[in-house]
């Protein structure tokens, strides 16, 4: 697909501009550090950066006996004040604190990491990520490098791009080494409509057919796929993925190999009026501060928790996106008006326990063939006037800043 990469391959210009304020920062930076390392990471250090994508992860390494058992995020947090004392400087609390900054217009992540040359010598996850980058530039050539880019876009695409657990879809990384692994973009996806019963994807063939089960954790292995971190053998680099994500996954790459075509790289976004002239209910959500993931996930539970609530005006479509600073959802249901009434099913009555339960919390219950029944008056017969109850309760108040329907 020569036509997409010429479209996502960052051009020249945009890649000197980028690395101009990569080197500015660093520059910078490196001025106030002793023991430590300013190392550039993520897509951009790899080459596998898609036009547009003007994040920049920098990575300050530290010297491992030195700062083994010290506080690096604090060391950093404290060099970045002296660095760049007219910047505004974000914490993010995580397993290890890092940092957050605009600098000349480019969004940067500076995350502190111990400087390691082997995997278990971590003493976080941040720590590998050196090693993941120096794993790829040995393993990718250019024309790698460009298929990565393909798949990373295809996903994009789909909405199956990034290991967030709001998204739990494929991470960059993840999509490096499969493509790394099969040798192409098609290739990928090839292997991909094959897949069956948890394929293993070994790259570094750290274990001999399926023998990495035994050896790596059972809470990292309930993922549908499994990817050895090439870097360490003990790690499922793809224990985020969801079943769901995955059979996605499979079915987009059948059907592009099918038919090969550029509307798969496209991404498309939620079309507002078409889906208000569908007669669809659209929230918009405002997120709380905080973590990405953290704050994503929030927002998710809420569109899960308002989906169960809504099930008895018979949801026909709903969807949750966020792209910016605001999350959007819609559902499009075939009721817009349910019974002022409705019956709810009960135990049986030899089933002592649970029948006293019910009868605590249904006052006007009945029997009717061996089962309790109760009448249930619906306050909220109307879907808006249900939704805007179910907007006042205080789980969804307390998982966003402001949710309201447009």
């Amino acid at each position: 697909m020569k036509s997409v990469l010429k479209k996502i391959k960052p051009s020249e210009f945009e890649q000197k501009q980028f690395m101009s304020a990569v080197d500015a920062f660093t520059k910078k930076l490196k001025k106030n550090l002793s023991h430590a390392k300013v190392i550039l990471g993520g897509s951009a250090k790899k080459g596998t950066i898609i036009a547009g994508n003007h994040d920049i992860d920098i990575f300050v390494a530290f010297d491992y006996q030195k700062y083994l058992n010290l506080d690096i995020s604090k060391k950093l947090g404290n060099v970045l004040k002296n660095s760049f004392p007219d910047l505004k400087i974000n914490k993010v609390h995580g397993s290890r604190d890092y940092y957050q900054t605009v600098f000349h217009d480019y969004p940067i992540e500076i995350i502190p990491v111990l400087e390691i040359k082997h995997a278990n010598q971590a003493q976080n996850i941040t720590d590998n990520s050196p090693l993941h980058a120096k794993w790829v530039e040995k393993h990718a050539t250019q024309k790698i490098k460009d298929d990565i880019r393909l798949l990373k876009q295809f996903c994009k695409a789909h909405k199956l791009y990034g290991a967030e657990s709001f998204i739990s879809g494929f991470s960059g990384y993840i999509l490096e080494i499969l493509t790394i692994n099969y040798g192409s973009f098609n290739k990928v996806l090839q292997a991909a409509t094959k897949w069956k019963n948890q394929p293993i994807i070994d790259p570094s063939k750290f274990y001999p057919k399926r023998m990495a089960l035994f050896h790596i954790n059972n809470s990292k292995l309930r993922s549908p796929l499994i990817v050895i971190d090439p870097v360490d053998k003990t790690r499922n680099a793809a224990s985020a993925l969801s079943e769901e994500k995955y059979k996605i996954f499979i079915k987009q790459a059948k059907k592009y190999l099918k038919k090969p075509a550029e509307k798969y790289f496209e991404k498309t976004t939620l079309e507002i009026e078409k889906l208000r002239k569908s007669g669809a209910i659209l929230l918009e959500i405002t997120p709380l501060k905080g973590k990405h993931d953290v704050i994503g996930m929030k927002m998710l539970k809420v569109f899960n928790y308002l989906k169960k609530e809504l099930q008895s005006f018979k949801i026909n479509k709903s969807g949750f996106e966020w792209e910016q600073k605001n999350a959007t959802l819609y559902f499009i249901t075939k009721l817009n008006v349910i019974p002022k009434e409705s019956i709810r099913m009960g135990p049986p009555l030899h089933l002592k326990e649970h029948v006293k339960d019910f009868k605590k919390k249904n006052k006007k219950h009945y029997i009717e063939k061996g089962k309790l029944k109760a009448k249930i008056k619906q306050p909220y017969p109307k879907l808006k006037d249900f939704l805007n109850n179910l907007l006042s309760k205080e789980y969804v108040k307390e998982r966003v800043k402001k949710i309201k329907i447009i």
